[in-house]
């Protein structure tokens, strides 16, 4: 009988080698794709945080004024996060996967299935927070904020990065081509990127909507880094740090069964 696609991850330190193979490819455009990938969330924090945050000035979060422009940095570099880790996740991984089969390549080594797509989901973080840290340091440079806190935030920013890798994954493995990943930004990271309190605070939502964002995993990663911009610990951590490992968790081991599935055919 053939063995179920949904058994238990088997795993090992096979995955290294393949990070390796990524890390060695991506070393010869490393700048390219980090200005590419810099760009964009330093743009939203340029027009919005110092132009719109000239109008708006500072905003009301938990009963407490705060300049907009901190409010606005710690809600996109956890944006900037889920984008890189996204793409990498779909539009990479799915070239590798697919088009160039590379996975096919690397599975005539002694390495297993489960371990290319760990190795995947460890490649997208790595890269998520790579730019993460680049973004921080301007951020650093603009004298947005100074807190020691911001050393945690980067482990969290790094987790999320890793939960949305694997949701990504998912996506990947169910793909027939490039163009079903605009269902998975058009429907889901968009709307959640306006739902999460990355540029204006959840109080302002209606309450079944609120309620709602509290589960959505970016919720959560902003609810765990926002304060520590603000040189505070988070209300609530072990809850949003609770729910973040959940969605990786589970994601992961979606995301390697149906990919399973898809090499099984």
């Amino acid at each position: 009988m053939r063995p179920s696609h949904w058994r238990a991850p088997d795993l090992s330190t096979r995955w290294w080698p393949v990070f390796q193979r990524h890390l060695l490819v991506w070393r010869k455009l490393a700048i390219p794709s980090l200005l590419g990938n810099i760009a964009e969330p330093l743009m939203w924090l340029l027009a919005f945080g110092y132009g719109m945050g000239a109008l708006v000035g500072q905003v009301q979060l938990h009963g407490e004024r705060v300049p907009y422009i901190v409010f606005l940095a710690s809600g996109s570099i956890c944006m900037s996060a889920m984008n890189a880790a996204s793409f990498e996740a779909l539009y990479s991984a799915f070239s590798r996967m697919h088009v160039q089969k590379t996975w096919d390549g690397i599975m005539n080594a002694p390495i297993r299935l489960d371990d290319v797509v760990l190795a995947e989901v460890l490649w997208a973080g790595f890269k998520a927070i790579f730019t993460v840290s680049a973004i921080l340091v301007v951020m650093l440079a603009l004298g947005i904020s100074h807190s020691p806190r911001l050393l945690v935030a980067w482990a969290i920013l790094l987790g999320a990065g890793l939960t949305f890798s694997a949701i990504a994954l998912i996506f990947t493995a169910l793909a027939k081509s490039y163009d079903f990943f605009a269902y998975y930004f058009t429907l889901f990271l968009t709307p959640m990127m306006f739902l999460s309190g990355v540029f204006f605070p959840r109080d302002q939502l209606p309450a079944p909507l609120r309620v709602a964002s509290e589960w959505l995993p970016l919720t959560n990663a902003v609810e765990l880094v926002r304060p520590m911009f603000l040189d505070r610990w988070p209300e609530n951590p072990w809850r949003s740090a609770a729910i973040l490992a959940a969605y990786a968790l589970v994601a992961f081991w979606v995301a390697l069964a149906l990919t399973r599935r898809r090499f099984a055919k």
